[in-house]
C-alpha cells in the first residue's frame, strides 16, 4: 500500500532549537508587510484550479513565459508531487542523492523506480552530464534535478543542464526534466539571478516557491512553469482534484510579496551572512570543512570531530543543525542554514557551535582545540 514515509527533517517544524542552524531559508516577511486596505475587501470563496491570474503574471513576467503556462500550486512540493503522480507514477525517474527527502519520498510513494546519480562533498557536490546519462533508459519518465541544491546550495550549470536535455531527446525523448529552482532568486549581494531552465525546451518544467528566496513559507505558495500545453491542462485538472485552488487570501498576499520584490536587500543579508559563515569556516579549518554555495540560505559542513560525542555535545549545547543522512549524504555531513537569523545572532549560533565542536575534538589526536571566534 503507497504510503509517505516519516522523515526526520520533520522536527525542523517542531520546537526551534535554542541555537538554530538547521533552516534552509531567509528571514521571514511579517503580514503587516503586506497587507493593504483593499484586502479587507476580498472575497472568501474559492480561486481558480490554475491560480489567480494576476499573480501567475507576476510569476509568468520573472521567467519569461506567458502567464497560461503557469500553474499555481499549494507549496513547492504540492507542484513536485502532481508531477511525480502524473508523469512517473510505476515509471522510472532518475535524480541525485543526496537531495531533499520530500522530493524522493514523492518519487517512492508513487511506485516509481528511482535510479541515482550519487554527488558528494569531496566532489563539490557537481552534477554530471555523462553521470546523468548513464543512468537514462528508454523507460525514464522523468529527471528530477534542483539547482541550487539542497542541502549543498551548489547550482547546475546551465551547460549541464543542455547537454541532459540533449541526452534525454535522444535515450528518452518522452521524458520531462523537472528543475527545482527555489532557490534560483536567493543571490548573494551583486550576484545575477540565473537564467530559468525552462527555457531549455517544451519538456524541461521548472517548479519553485515563495517559501526561501521570498521569506513566505506560511504562504503556502508555490508554482509549475511549462511550456507544453497539454501537461498544463493535466496539471490543472490534478490540482483541481487534489485541493481545488489555492487559499484565494494567499494568493492575494503572494501577489504583494511580488509587489514588494525585496530580492535586493534580501541578497545583501545573504551575503553578510554568507560572509559570516566563511569566516567562521576559516577560523575554525581543524574541525570543520565546508562547500561554499552558489545561492540560498544554506550550505553543508563536514565535521572533522568524532561523530559520536560532536551529536552530544550538539544537543547538550542546544545546537541544531540538519543531518545529511537525512538527505542521504554521509554521516559526517551536516546542511547548516546561515540566512535565518539577524548576523549577530547567527555568530553567537556559531560561536555554540565552535564550542560543541571543540568539546567533542577535546583529546582527539591531530585535532586542535581553540576557539575559532
Amino acid at each position: 500500500m503507497p504510503k509517505f514515509p516519516r522523515h526526520q527533517i520533520m522536527s525542523l517544524t517542531g520546537e526551534q532549537a535554542r541555537h538554530e542552524l538547521g533552516e534552509s531559508y531567509g528571514p521571514d516577511l511579517r503580514l503587516a508587510e503586506l497587507l493593504t486596505p483593499e484586502l479587507a475587501e476580498l472575497e472568501l470563496g474559492y480561486g481558480t484550479a490554475a491560480g489567480d491570474v494576476r499573480l501567475r503574471t507576476a510569476i509568468a513576467e520573472r521567467h519569461g513565459v506567458r502567464a497560461d503556462e503557469v500553474v499555481v500550486t499549494v507549496g513547492g512540493m504540492h507542484a513536485i508531487f502532481l508531477l511525480a503522480y502524473l508523469l512517473a507514477e510505476r515509471g522510472e525517474v532518475v535524480t541525485t542523492a543526496p537531495e531533499f527527502p520530500m522530493t524522493r519520498s514523492a518519487f517512492e510513494t508513487v511506485g516509481a523506480s528511482v535510479r541515482v546519480v550519487p554527488v558528494s562533498f569531496d566532489d563539490g557536490y557537481r552534477v554530471r552530464a555523462d553521470a546523468v546519462r548513464a543512468q537514462l533508459t528508454p523507460d525514464t519518465k522523468l529527471v528530477s534535478l534542483a539547482t541550487p541544491q539542497n542541502p549543498s546550495g551548489v547550482a547546475v550549470p546551465r551547460s549541464v543542464l543542455r547537454e541532459i536535455v540533449d541526452a534525454m531527446a535522444v535515450v528518452c525523448p518522452d521524458a520531462y526534466l523537472l528543475v527545482d529552482e527555489t532557490y534560483r532568486s536567493a543571490t548573494y549581494g551583486v550576484d545575477q539571478v540565473a537564467d530559468t531552465a525552462v527555457e531549455l525546451g517544451p519538456r524541461v518544467v521548472s517548479v519553485a516557491s515563495l517559501s526561501k528566496c521570498h521569506g513566505a513559507a506560511g504562504l503556502r505558495i508555490g508554482w509549475v512553469i511549462s511550456t507544453d500545453p497539454g501537461l498544463v491542462e493535466r496539471l490543472v485538472t490534478a490540482k483541481f482534484s487534489t485541493v481545488v485552488s489555492a487559499s484565494p487570501v494567499c494568493e492575494a498576499l503572494a501577489v504583494r510579496v511580488f509587489e514588494k520584490e525585496n530580492l535586493a536587500e534580501r541578497s545583501g543579508w545573504l551575503e553578510q551572512n554568507l560572509l559570516i559563515t566563511q569566516d567562521w569556516v576559516a577560523a575554525n579549518g581543524q574541525l570543520v570543512e565546508w562547500v561554499r554555495p552558489s545561492a540560498g540560505a544554506l550550505c553543508v559542513i563536514r565535521v572533522k570531530v568524532d561523530l559520536g560525542r560532536f551529536k552530544q555535545e550538539a544537543a547538550e549545547t542546544g545546537v541544531r543543525l540538519a543531518d545529511g543522512d537525512w538527505f542521504g549524504d554521509e554521516p559526517r555531513v551536516f546542511r547548516l542554514g546561515f540566512g535565518y537569523l539577524p548576523a549577530p545572532e547567527l555568530k553567537a549560533d556559531l560561536d555554540a557551535l565552535t564550542t560543541a565542536l571543540v568539546r567533542a575534538a577535546a583529546g582527539q589526536p591531530g585535532v586542535g582545540v581553540r576557539l575559532g571566534m
